[in-house]
């Protein structure tokens, strides 16, 4: 008689009823999917679409977590181009047909056949095992610790991605509005991408840490008006918006220089902006997608490259629901991972 393969996995069973550890059967991975044994999962604030329930319509019980980074353990039918034993990351995107219109159009993000995210409509990382479709995931560099750099796949990837589509070229001024979990990334990536870094935010505190991440300016929103400031130093080329204040990037929009563009990743919801001024300097207001799991890959590349590093407050699986809490009491110093090795 064989004896079943379990996992373990902290599951919502459901909206608002917090995580609870269950040994399940190891699943088998079905056509153009892989097992991914986890080695580590970051702990984002979009998880809390699961785990509050803030989502309507969503399946439960579910695992959540969407920074992953693993190994590949078992290859369903179908897939190639991968190797069992080969570390991979996983991150928001949950894979993409590559036959829809958005996918033949080069917008694999877009797709409308595998739609919702990792985590949320599938289960993910909170777990020692989680399957994911092959074309989500990333090759993560063997330099890269797996517990260190797990939130290069959403905290990284988002930032990243974004500052590299944000318009702006080597030399420019380029904004990084909020210093926290994705702020004190896009510090770096800014840096390193030749940009002239200015950090906003609220008060002194976090200016010697901004600077020593790579910022070369530090604005106090607190302490005047931070569009003016901006405007000052010769107006903004992109500001990335990471903060989930509407009315503090309300606040920053007015700094934007001429054909400048506030590129928005934080979720705040309804967002108002001077059209006359969007008129006046040919600026603009842009939402971005986090990635793709090949955007998901250069975050990771350049990271390694370049000295890029997510700071981190490590807790075991078990811990899952402390570690989900300490996140969202915004106490974290800055990103909130969880070893499952």
């Amino acid at each position: 008689m064989s004896v079943m393969a379990t996992m373990r996995a902290m599951v919502v069973p459901a909206p608002g009823a917090g995580l609870r550890m269950e040994e399940r059967e190891i699943p088998r991975p079905g056509p153009h999917e892989v097992r991914v044994r986890v080695q580590a999962c970051g702990v984002c604030h979009s998880d809390a679409l699961t785990v509050a329930g803030h989502m309507p319509g969503l399946g439960y019980p579910r695992v959540p977590g969407h920074e992953v980074i693993g190994v590949l353990e078992a290859l369903g039918p179908g897939v190639e181009g991968w190797e069992v034993g080969c570390r991979v990351g996983v991150g928001w995107f949950p894979g993409a047909c590559g036959y829809c219109a958005p996918c033949r159009h080069g917008n694999a993000f877009a797709c409308a056949t595998i739609q919702g995210a990792t985590g949320v409509t599938r289960d993910g990382g909170y777990a020692t095992h989680m399957l994911a479709h092959v074309t989500a995931l990333a090759r993560v560099p063997a330099e890269l610790d797996s517990v260190a750099s797990a939130p290069l796949l959403c905290a990284g990837i988002t930032t990243f991605n974004a500052l590299r589509h944000c318009g702006a070229a080597p030399g420019e001024l380029v904004a990084i509005h909020g210093v926290g979990g994705l702020g004190h990334l896009g510090i770096q990536f800014a840096a390193r991408m030749g940009f002239r870094v200015v950090a906003v935010n609220r008060g002194r505190d976090k200016e010697k840490l901004a600077r020593s991440l790579g910022a070369h300016e530090y604005l106090d929103s607190t302490d005047g008006d931070p569009a003016a400031a901006l405007t000052a130093l010769g107006g903004a080329r992109a500001i990335l918006a990471t903060v989930t204040d509407g009315r503090a990037m309300q606040a920053v929009a007015g700094g934007l220089g001429v054909n400048g563009t506030l590129m928005v990743i934080g979720a705040v919801g309804a967002l108002t902006v001077d059209s006359l001024d969007l008129l006046r300097k040919r600026a603009a207001v842009k939402g971005w997608y986090s990635g793709t799991g090949t955007d998901s890959e250069d975050t990771l590349l350049f990271s390694q490259r370049n000295g890029v590093h997510s700071m981190n407050e490590i807790f075991p699986l078990e811990q899952a629901q402390a570690a989900y809490e300490r996140m969202l009491s915004g106490k974290a110093r800055f990103r909130v991972v969880l070893d499952v090795r």
